[in-house]
């Protein structure tokens, strides 16, 4: 699951409007769901917005594995 899936799943599932992290994030509405969409590329300013105004760790987002002492994504 790509990044952006799994931001858009969280907040489908916490049924937190798009709207209101977009203004968090201080981006418009359409930015925000064409990063939800995957139609714009999300930058990791964009991940660290999105996570501050959703109060969660990037980790929540991203998966990872630790395969001697490197990170596989």
């Amino acid at each position: 699951m790509q990044v952006y899936e799994s931001v858009r799943e969280y907040i489908t599932e916490h049924g937190i409007k798009q709207s209101v992290i977009a203004k968090k994030c201080n981006v418009s509405s359409s930015t925000f769901s064409a990063i939800l969409t995957g139609k714009r590329k999300m930058y990791a300013e964009d991940l660290r917005a999105i996570c501050i105004a959703l109060n969660v760790s990037p980790e929540v987002f991203v998966d990872y594995v630790v395969v001697n002492e490197e990170c596989i994504y």
